[in-house]
């Protein structure tokens, strides 16, 4: 009665054994992670398979229990331990097959995902390769200005900057490539392959960085150009200001504080020469490295500097030719000022001479020759006074020359115009003077030439008598009244014709003076 289920639990002991150590065996089989990815994944495949077999051999196992509880119940008791230790066998061998199923499977997985996860990012990392090569084997633009330069610069540095960042990333994909390769020995992950991710890494590191270095050397070769462009540009503005304070004559500078400045200037424009040449020589560099139009922007503005420092070249040239001219003109109306000064004072101690001498306040003239004299002094004055005028005309014209200069000609002008007030001043006073007093000798000599023009009535009429006389006994008649005639004549002459006055104002009458002659 013992006997069928002794058969039943020893066939399904063997049964049991037999599926696990053909599940062993092929777990074993599939139980590594060397060898190519497409060799990998049909083991993970295979493993999944087996792992989903299981319940089958749970199946199994759970059969064994059941016929063994019913062996156990009916058996015995001295076959029972043997049959106990069968049983603690096959759990033992079943839970060591479920374990190494599970951890076959899991190691296997771990390696693919592990593995997947790395071409992932070394996916990611080729892409960004292959995105940075086509960027930074791309030709360096060339650019309008310093600051697109900058700009362009500064987009260099943000990509070295992310190459340096990927750098971390590359690492990582290194270690996990050294990872793989220990455990899976494939050639797509051994040490030539991180070579050369290393290899690509490091020429777009060294593309990035010979791109920053070339921008660098363009933009700090444009940014010391612009530096010397500002400065020089700050010397030829301030020569500008410079020659336009000096131009012109509504400068406020006197003409030697000019003359100085201009030659300040003359002193500077060599520097400014070397500047400008060496700005040129550095231009030929930077234009090599700027676009057409920026090029042509940077020559239009060296033609333009040269233009304004050629011209105030000229401009100083012209100017410090005049204000050397009107300096020269200055020495010469230097010399006219003092001739006219020294002039001026010589027709003043004239004046005052003229005045002292000639035009004093005098008494009363007490006789008739007093009264000549001084209507001689008086004359004199006046002659004196009017042979003074063309030297008044040249004090005036004198004033007129000089006065357009740029001295203050305030004081001498005034003196002048006091000097010639006073002349005319002097020429009225000594033309009264004289005008009276010659009005005085007029009237001195008035009855005499009255009493002269009485006689010379008389006289014509006694002669016009003894002409019809018809004998000449009858003229001697009258020959009596002729001499006394005479005598009154030659009394009447005693008034002093022989004066200028009375070839002056009695000019008129002088030929009666003939009266006294033979008939």
């Amino acid at each position: 009665m013992t006997q069928p289920p002794q058969e039943g639990f020893d066939r399904s002991v063997e049964d049991a054994r037999e599926w696990m150590k053909a599940m062993q065996e092929r777990l074993q089989f599939n139980d590594n992670t060397q060898g190519p990815r497409a060799a990998l994944e049909a083991r993970l495949r295979e493993t999944e398979k087996l792992c989903q077999l299981e319940p089958e051999g749970r199946v199994k196992v759970d059969l064994v229990l059941r016929v063994a509880e019913a062996l156990l119940a009916c058996c015995r008791e001295d076959q029972k331990p043997e049959i106990l230790a069968q049983l603690k066998d096959i759990k033992a061998q079943w839970e060591e097959t479920v374990t190494y199923m599970t951890h076959c499977h899991s190691r296997i997985e771990w390696v693919w995902l592990h593995w997947s996860e790395y071409l992932l990012a070394r996916d990611e990392f080729y892409r960004w390769f292959q995105k940075m090569m086509v960027v930074l084997e791309a030709p360096v633009e060339l650019q309008v200005g310093l600051k697109e330069k900058q700009w362009q610069l500064s987009h260099a540095q943000v990509l070295l900057h992310n190459v340096g960042n990927q750098a971390v990333l590359l690492d990582r994909l290194l270690e996990e490539a050294a990872s793989l390769f220990n455990r899976i020995g494939d050639p797509s992950v051994d040490e030539d392959a991180q070579k050369r991710m290393k290899a690509e890494y490091g020429v777009v590191k060294a593309k990035a960085q010979d791109r920053v270095s070339l921008l660098e050397q363009m933009t700090r070769e444009h940014e010391d150009f612009q530096a010397d462009v500002d400065e020089f540009q700050l010397w030829l503005n301030a020569v500008v200001e410079k020659v336009n304070s000096c131009l012109g004559r509504s400068c406020k500078l006197s003409t030697q504080h000019c003359l100085s400045m201009l030659q300040d200037i003359a002193s500077d424009f060599p520097r400014g020469e070397k500047s400008l040449r060496r700005l040129e020589e550095q231009a030929v560099g930077v234009i090599q490295n700027t676009s057409p139009l920026g090029a042509e922007r940077i020559t239009e503005g060296l033609e333009d500097m040269r233009r304004v420092l050629e011209k105030m070249r000229v401009l100083w040239e012209e100017e410090e030719e005049r204000l050397q001219g009107q300096l020269r003109s200055m020495g010469a109306s230097e010399q006219q000022w003092r001739q006219l000064e020294a002039e001026l004072g010589e027709f003043r101690k004239d004046l005052q001479r003229l005045a002292k001498e000639g035009l004093e306040p005098a008494a009363k003239a007490g006789t008739e020759d007093e009264l000549v004299a001084r209507w001689r002094l008086y004359s004199a004055t006046w002659t004196a006074l009017v042979a003074e005028e063309p030297r008044v005309a040249w004090l005036q014209a004198q004033l007129k020359e000089l006065i357009t200069l740029s001295r203050d000609p305030q004081p001498l002008s005034d003196s002048v115009v006091a000097a010639l007030q006073e002349f005319q001043s002097m020429k009225g006073k000594s033309t009264k003077l004289r005008n009276a007093t010659g009005l005085e000798l007029w009237q001195c000599f008035q009855r005499p030439l009255q009493d002269l023009q009485l006689w010379r009535a008389l006289a014509q009429r006694l002669l016009d008598v003894t002409a019809s006389l018809p004998d000449l006994p009858s003229i001697h008649t009258f020959l009596p009244q002729i001499e006394i005639r005479k005598l009154s004549l030659r009394t009447t002459q005693v008034l002093p014709a022989s004066t200028e006055f009375t070839l002056t104002v009695a000019r008129p009458n002088s030929e009666l003076l003939c009266l006294g002659g033979p008939g």
